[in-house]
Order: structure tokens, then C-alpha cells, then sequence
């Protein structure tokens, strides 16, 4: 038996090390076509040498700039933020509960995110309270959106310790998003319209109108949840096989909860907080990961999710700019109709890994 374990796990390290790297370089080549693209098209085309000429400083054209660095630019980087992080962090709460539908916001982080962003757009409306200036306005939602993401991961940190299962832990965490959405919803009956306006467009998702700051504070938001990440590999992998031979390896479960539903929120959350809430993305792309490199190794998995869900998140994107016109489709509606089908095929198939 000892023998079989490590045949398998001597060509399993095998693999890793040489099967994988034409993999990996389709998926980076992949993820630069549509960055190209993705700066290409839009309601104005511009030509890739003029991109090109941009980038390197050298372009004349202003209105070239403008449109790069001041709208596009910006949006493909929070693209790509947006589909590392809730790719990888749904990778992860697909381990942990055992689950191939749980996404990054199973727990109720994203209900909590919206309820902090419907108290503060609506609920001081209702009090008869606006507030004027979209930077002000951002900023407040942003941060509203993360308090209460951490807010409600902080709840489940302190109900985990007493919850031995990860089953019981995900049962509280939908009873407790079912709470928060009642919430918002009563909100939303009191609210006034334009409010109501302001929140609903929040839901629906957008990677455009963030300022390079904001940016920064993403990203230093998203990079200490992809390190958690990375040093969550060895108990993820274990994770596979069970809690119960987790136990018995000597893995602390609660501590490794606790570091996962860490980097959930970090992830997840700064995501939401930013761009609203973003859906099927973080349960359909683990999946494409599993399938494209025949692997459940998360030293593999992990890196390939990451490149995965940026790629698929800059043709969401590509797409909701509806090239040549001057209308943008919300995120949310094509994340779904690119995510659904996925799912629905890994379904009829049922090749869960």
C-alpha cells in the first residue's frame, strides 16, 4: 500500500514538473491576446501599433493616451485583479466544503458587503441624508462594502471555533447571508428612488470609474489573501482526502478554517468592495482549471486558477464593452452567461473532481 502511494505520488511530482508547461504557456499567451484585445476594442478601435506606441511613451496621438491610461488601462487591471481573486478564492471554498458549486461568497461575505453598502447608500437616505461627489461617493461605498464583508467573516470566525464541522459552518454561513439580504431588502422598501438607483447599479458590477489609488488599495488588499493562498496549498491538498485523514495527520482543521475564510475575505471582499459583486466566475473557472490540466494538485491548480480567471475575466469584460458601440453591458450579466453554461455542463457531465 505504502509502495502504490508513492508510485503515485513520485509520477504525480513528475508530471508537475514537466507536463505543465505547455499548459501554462497556452493559458499566458491566451490571457495577452485578450489583453490586447481588451485595449483594442471598444466604442473607439484603436490600432495595436498605436497601442504599442503608447506604452513605450511614444505615441503622439493624446486622445490615444487619454483613452489607454485613463480608461482602459485601469479597467484590464482590475479585470485581471478581480478574476485572480475570486477564481483562486473560490478554488478554495470548493475544498474546504467539499462542494463543486460553492463560490467565493457561499459564507454570506458578499451579502454582508451589500449590506454595508445598502446602510450607507440607503440607509442615511432614508434618514433624508444624500451625500454629493462621486469621489466621496466611491470611496464611501468601497469602504462601506469591505466593513461589512469583514464584518460578517469576523462573525463566522468567532462562531467556527465552536462548529466542528465545515458542513455546520457552511449551513450558518447561508442562514447568516439569507439574514443580510432580508435586511437589504427591507432597506431597499424604505429607500428613496435615486438611491435605490445607486445601489442596484452597484450589484450589477463595473471594473470602470476606479482611480489608481483605488487600485493600489486593491491590490495591497488582494496580494496578503493569494499569499494565505499560496501557504494554504499543503493543507488544501490534504483536504482532499477528508477531514477525518486530516485529523489524523495532525492538521489543525479550526486554524486551517480560520486561514481560509482569512483569505476568502481579503479576496472576495476587497473584489466586492470595489466592484461590486461579481458572480459564476469563481465557481465555474476551478472547474475549467481541473479539466484543462487533468489535476487536483493545488500546486497546480492554484497558479493555473489564478491565470484562468484572468483571462476569463478580461473577456468578460472585452465582451461587456460591446466593441463599436457606446453602450457597456454590467459585468454581472456576462460573468453569468459565460459562467451558467459551464456549470450546467460540468453538471450534466458529472466530472466533479
Amino acid at each position: 500500500m505504502h509502495y502504490l502511494r508513492g508510485q503515485i505520488e513520485y509520477r504525480v511530482t513528475v508530471k508537475r514538473k514537466n507536463g505543465y508547461i505547455r499548459e501554462y504557456v497556452i493559458v499566458s499567451i491566451s490571457l495577452l491576446i485578450l489583453l490586447m484585445l481588451n485595449l483594442t476594442l471598444g466604442s473607439v478601435m484603436l490600432p495595436p501599433k498605436e497601442i504599442f506606441s503608447s506604452l513605450f511613451g511614444q505615441s503622439t496621438q493624446t486622445f490615444v493616451n487619454e483613452i489607454l491610461w485613463d480608461y482602459r488601462i485601469p479597467k484590464a487591471i482590475t479585470a485581471l485583479l478581480a478574476g485572480v481573486a475570486l477564481s483562486v478564492c473560490g478554488l478554495q471554498m470548493q475544498t474546504l466544503f467539499k462542494n463543486p458549486l460553492a463560490d467565493p461568497f457561499i459564507l454570506g461575505i458578499s451579502s454582508g458587503a451589500g449590506l454595508g453598502v445598502a446602510l450607507f447608500v440607503m440607509g442615511f437616505s432614508a434618514f433624508g441624508i444624500s451625500f454629493s461627489g462621486s469621489v466621496f461617493m466611491n470611496m464611501g461605498i468601497a469602504a462601506s462594502a469591505w466593513f461589512g464583508a469583514f464584518a460578517v467573516t469576523l462573525l463566522i470566525l468567532l462562531v467556527s471555533s465552536r462548529l466542528r464541522e465545515s458542513t455546520s459552518l457552511l449551513i450558518f454561513g447561508i442562514m447568516l447571508g439569507s439574514v443580510t439580504s432580508a435586511l437589504i431588502t427591507l432597506l431597499q422598501y424604505f429607500s428613496s428612488s435615486s438611491a435605490l438607483k445607486i445601489f442596484v447599479v452597484w450589484t450589477m458590477g463595473s471594473f470602470s470609474g476606479l482611480t489608481t489609488n483605488q487600485i493600489w488599495i486593491m491590490s495591497a488588499l488582494i496580494l496578503p489573501g493569494l499569499i494565505m493562498s499560496v501557504y494554504n496549498i499543503k493543507e488544501l491538498n490534504i483536504l482532499l482526502m477528508g477531514e477525518a485523514y486530516a485529523k489524523s495527520l495532525g492538521v489543525n482543521l479550526e486554524s486551517t478554517r480560520r486561514r481560509i475564510l482569512i483569505a476568502t475575505t481579503l479576496l472576495a471582499g476587497s473584489v466586492t468592495a470595489f466592484c461590486g459583486p461579481i458572480g459564476f466566475i469563481g465557481i465555474a473557472v476551478p472547474h475549467i482549471a481541473r479539466m484543462f490540466f487533468k489535476n487536483a494538485d493545488h500546486k497546480v491548480l492554484i497558479p493555473a486558477t489564478a491565470l484562468l480567471g484572468a483571462a476569463i475575466m478580461v473577456l468578460t469584460d472585452t465582451v461587456a464593452q460591446l466593441p463599436g458601440q457606446s453602450g457597456i453591458i454590467p459585468i454581472n450579466t456576462v460573468s453569468a452567461l459565460i459562467g451558467v453554461p459551464i456549470i450546467l455542463l460540468i453538471i450534466l457531465k458529472s466530472r466533479f473532481i
